[in-house]
Formats: C-alpha cells, structure tokens, sequence
C-alpha cells in the first residue's frame, strides 16, 4: 500500500498538481552495482575518472553476490520495478551478469542497461535478445575520435559503431531489446551534439543527450522556480555491492548510507528512518540539513515536454533530451519508465 507522507504541490512523478507526495510500497526503480569496475577511465566519471582518487582504490573490483543479488529481486518482483544492473561501473564486466538478468526476466521484471558498449560480442548480444532484455543504451559521446579520446581517453570509435551494428543486427525482427545511443554533454563535445544527433536518430530506437553532473549539481541545467522536493527520493533504490542504499544514485561511492538491504530487506530500508527523515527534511525547505542535497539541482529536471518532430517523439527535461523514432514504440513498455504519464503519447503514437 502507498504511503501518504505530506502535503505538496507536485506528485512523485512531476507530471501535475497533486495534494501528496507517495512513499510507494516498494521503489519504482532499482539500480545496483553487479561489480565496482570499469574498461574506461573517463574525465567526466565521478567514479573511474581519477585514478588517484583513494576512494576508488578501496571500491574496486568487488561483487556482490549473486545469491543476495537474487534476494532483492524476489523481495521486489510483486512490485515490478524497472531493474538496471549498474550505477556508475560498466555493467559487462560483472561475472554474474547473465544469471542475474536471467532471473530477473524470469521473475517478470525490465531490465534496462547503461553500457560503453566495448565489450559486446555475439554470443552476448544473442543472449540479450534471446531473454527479451528491455532496454540497452551504449554510451558514445562523440562523432569523431578525436573528441571521443578527449572525452572517455579512447579512440575506438569503430569499434563502439559496431557494437551498436552488432545489437541491431542480432536482434534483428525482435522487438526488443530497445537499442539506444546516448552522449552527454560537456565543453569538449558540445560541438558535436548536433552531428551526433543527425548521425544516430534513423538507426536506433531513441538518442538520449544529457547534461554532465559536476561538483554537485548540474552546471548546464538553467533551474528557475522554486524548489521541491527530489522525485528520485519517492521512486528509485540506489545499491551498491555491499548492499549500502544511498539516497540517490549521483553517490558513486555510497557515502549517504540510509541502510543495508542484504541486513534489513528492501522494505525496511526504503520505509526506514533514514530515508524517512531525508524526505521530510525535503519536504520541510530543509536542504542544508541534508549536505549531499544541498547544492544539487537535479530536483528540476523530472518535468518533460513533448512534441513531434518529424519521425520522432521529442521529450525535453533541463537534464535530458530523447528523441524516439515513433516507428519503434512499440517496444516501448510502461515497465521501462517511472513516469506513468509518459505513456499517453507513446501508446497514441504506437497504434497509428
């Protein structure tokens, strides 16, 4: 049962007035570390960016186990959330990926994945079709491979293009997964944001562009309006491989531990007193009695606009941009997003 927590102007979803913000019984969306590690070391990673960082010496490599890794999902699968099996390492590295994204889908639940894509082979690709993975999005940031090695210090540009050849070829007629590029914004590729756009937009599903994530906050979101609560505080369970929760996902190293959900249960941690208080503290105006929030803006950017474009469903946040060719929505589920709301469009669109 939904959870009634306090009177607010907006509901969880930032799609309207509402009279309350909902504490659902169980989150909307899971994220959690397989493994803590990466192929890439990439400037803009809060995470694997710097290699001298102390606190990602004493983070990599580890795992979680798959047996505590199937606890969770048996303890959330009446509730199907939308599942993604990585916070800020590379997903392909972990050793129990297969099984455990096949017990997710037996169990019924998306699965959507964040991947550089280098790693991909056939046998892999062929077992993401063949489990009906619902989403695969491979991050590539550039046009050319001279700002691919200023942004991700790599020039396997090529490579990343077949990566993404690969999925379409193998999944072929299948409707899923649904395959998806995306490039994140900051000074040394925003030239090629146009180009990257032109050049993806008729050959994957959608083109996702977002804004980089800094010291705290995101410098190329213009916030106005007063703020409000954190969405992501009512819909989305951040784990790393220990089982520490976070109270979001921008903590790449899980410093803001509000429970351990191999100890007290997912439940538990979600309902507990310390993302309880965290909320209310939210709701109250609070921001400086929660230092990991206080300066961060990503509160603004749950609110989309939508508008056909030609071929494409456009859908605009401050954060995010994604342009969805409307002749692929059909694998477009309501399991994939948070946003209820969404849907409308892309079921009225899909069945034309």
């Amino acid at each position: 049962m939904d959870q009634k927590v306090a009177s607010m102007s907006q509901d969880t979803n930032g799609a309207g007035a509402s009279e309350t913000w909902v504490v659902p019984e169980f989150p909307r969306r899971v994220l959690m570390d397989l493994r803590t590690d990466c192929n890439l070391k990439c400037p803009m990673c809060i995470v694997h960016g710097s290699t001298e960082d102390p606190k990602l010496k004493a983070f990599l490599r580890r795992s979680v186990p798959l047996d505590k890794a199937k606890k969770v999902l048996d303890e959330v699968m009446a509730a199907r959330p939308m599942l993604q099996p990585n916070l800020w390492s590379e997903p392909l590295l972990a050793k129990d990926l297969r099984p455990y994204l096949q017990s997710a889908k037996e169990r019924g639940l998306a699965v959507a994945i964040n991947t550089n894509g280098l790693l991909l082979r056939e046998e892999l690709a062929r077992f993401l079709v063949d489990i009906k993975l619902d989403s695969i999005s491979i991050s590539i940031d550039a046009t050319t491979v001279e700002t691919l090695d200023k942004v991700r210090g790599i020039t396997k540009l090529e490579k990343i293009h077949n990566a993404v050849a690969l999925m379409i070829r193998v999944r072929g007629e299948n409707p899923l997964p649904r395959i998806g590029v995306s490039f994140t914004v900051q000074d040394t590729n925003k030239h090629e944001r146009d180009s990257f756009v032109a050049y993806w937009a008729d050959k994957v599903d959608f083109v996702r562009i977002g804004e980089l994530f800094v010291d705290g906050r995101f410098p190329g979101m213009k916030v106005d309006g007063e703020r409000r609560p954190c969405p992501s505080l009512y819909t989305t369970l951040a784990l790393h491989v220990n089982g520490n929760a976070s109270i979001c996902c921008l903590d790449g190293f899980g410093e803001t531990n509000v429970g351990n959900v191999f100890e007290r249960g997912v439940a538990d941690v979600w309902h507990g007193p310390e993302l309880t208080e965290i909320r209310q503290h939210h709701e109250n105006g609070e921001w400086d009695k929660v230092p990991f929030c206080k300066s961060c803006d990503r509160w603004a950017s749950y609110d989309y606009e939508e508008a056909i474009e030609g071929e494409f469903l456009v859908r605009r946040s401050l954060e995010y941009t994604y342009y969805n060719r409307i002749d692929r929505l059909k694998n477009w589920t309501p399991d994939l997003v948070v946003d209820a709301d969404a849907m409308a469009s892309v079921r009225e669109l899909a069945a034309e």
